[in-house]
């Protein structure tokens, strides 16, 4: 069981105690990503993520605070994404003090060093390169690009170079203290900790924060009537495709049948696409489904790794398999073990403290609400075929289809031909 508290300034915490671990987590996440920014600081987030380890006010030089977490032999690092950012540290029990001290230092006394901003400019061009090399990962972007288009969901969370290029100190300054306030901050510690100690370092540390306004991000808007294509040119040994439907977000009673929809479809090595496209038809090595769901929008997505000279038998075989769970119901030996798949998947995703911290912090700080495992599982297994199929007729239709892929293809004809249910 999980303990919420909320300190006056409306700074969220929640403790996790998990006695029969070795190791305790410290995790801080704000509300602030990519989905926060205008398109003149697109990427500003990230940026800023890392900045934040390059200097605090009682840590003033570059490497102090990776010096004193790698002393204390602990797994740290930071995570930005479109509607939250994280910083955490991993450490083990009798160290989680000096691991949240750390931890809270560079979340709350950057000093921005104007010489490590720039080294941070050349850093991040180059793993906005490495994405850009990565076409497994990109198309994930490009596909996010073809749905939400010209508003914060469709850009890219680091950036583009010519704004990073031009990124100035003020700029982070700003952007940091209108975001990072108490009331949209989570600090989550999980594992072997004394809680009381824990949450008096806690209150001591964030509790002078004062109550600042809390800015809301715009609402991401919804407009789709016909199949959308996005295809991007590159010279490569495979081709990498992300076929998927417009959704709901994560507040949506449907997201459980959702959920398990995406396993019988591709969860797993026994999912209906991994025999079909890997095992049947020998044309990739991943295949997989799955659904993603955020405050305000989601999708439902299948991504491929494929040979090129089979790329319209796979995205056919996927169509075919997408229109199936609209007019069949998936039988109940089927539907039983991608529950059961599922719930494994799940239980053993939540052994370590970290992804304790990870788990609980996650609900929180997108939907202010925290719900136990044993919930979880209760709504995994109420789920009936018959959902499943319903969820599966309302997206699943020629209009909410979008299709991104990356390979050696100049013309796009081809592609729209076929998608089609």
């Amino acid at each position: 069981m999980h303990k919420k508290l909320t300190l006056k300034n409306g700074l969220r915490v929640i403790l996790v105690p998990q006695a029969s671990t070795l190791a305790a987590t410290v995790l801080i996440l704000v509300e602030a990503g990519s989905e926060y920014e205008t398109k003149n600081i697109n990427g500003l987030s990230h940026f800023l993520e890392h900045l934040m380890f390059k200097g605090t006010k009682n840590r003033p030089k570059r490497g102090m605070i990776a010096n004193e977490l790698d002393s204390l032999g602990a797994e740290y690092n930071a995570f930005t994404g479109g509607q939250y950012t994280g910083y955490y540290a991993k450490v083990q029990k009798e160290k989680i003090a000096k691991a949240l001290d750390l931890v809270s230092d560079l979340y709350l006394n950057p000093i921005f060093i104007p010489e490590e901003i720039e080294k941070e400019r050349g850093v991040i061009i180059e793993e906005i390169n490495m994405y850009e090399d990565t076409p497994m990962r990109r198309v994930h972007e490009l596909f996010s690009g073809l749905l939400y288009g010209d508003q914060p969901a469709g850009w890219d969370i680091a950036g583009r170079k010519e704004v990073i290029r031009e990124l100035k100190r003020d700029q982070f300054e700003t952007y940091r203290t209108k975001h990072y306030v108490a009331s949209k901050t989570v600090v989550v510690v999980a594992g072997a900790f004394q809680e009381k100690n824990v949450l008096g370092q806690i209150k001591e540390t964030f509790g002078h924060l004062k109550k600042l306004p809390a800015p809301k991000k715009l609402k991401t808007t919804e407009k789709q009537s016909k199949p959308e294509l996005s295809i991007k040119f590159k010279e490569s040994d495979q081709s990498h495709l992300v076929l998927g439907v417009r959704a709901f977000d994560v507040f949506d009673k449907r997201r459980h049948a959702l959920q398990v929809l995406g396993n019988v479809l591709g969860g797993g090595m026994s999912s209906r696409l991994f025999r079909k496209v890997r095992d049947d038809l020998g044309a990739a090595y991943y295949v997989k489904a799955d659904s993603d769901l955020t405050l305000d929008h989601g999708y439902m997505s299948v991504a491929a790794g494929v040979d090129h000279l089979k790329i319209e038998i796979v995205i056919k075989a996927v169509l075919e398999e997408m229109k199936r769970l609209t007019t069949e119901l998936v039988p109940e030996v089927e539907l039983q073990k991608s529950k059961d798949h599922l719930i494994g998947n799940f239980i053993l995703g939540l052994e370590g403290s970290d992804d304790l911290a990870s788990y609980y912090g996650g609900q929180e700080i997108i939907t202010r609400k925290t719900k136990e495992p044993e919930e979880v599982i209760k709504n995994v297994k109420a789920v009936r075929a018959e959902e499943i199929r319903a969820v599966a007729k309302t997206l699943f239709v020629d209009r909410g289809l979008n299709l991104a892929v990356i390979g050696p293809y100049k013309e796009s004809e081809s592609f729209r031909k076929i998608l089609k249910f």
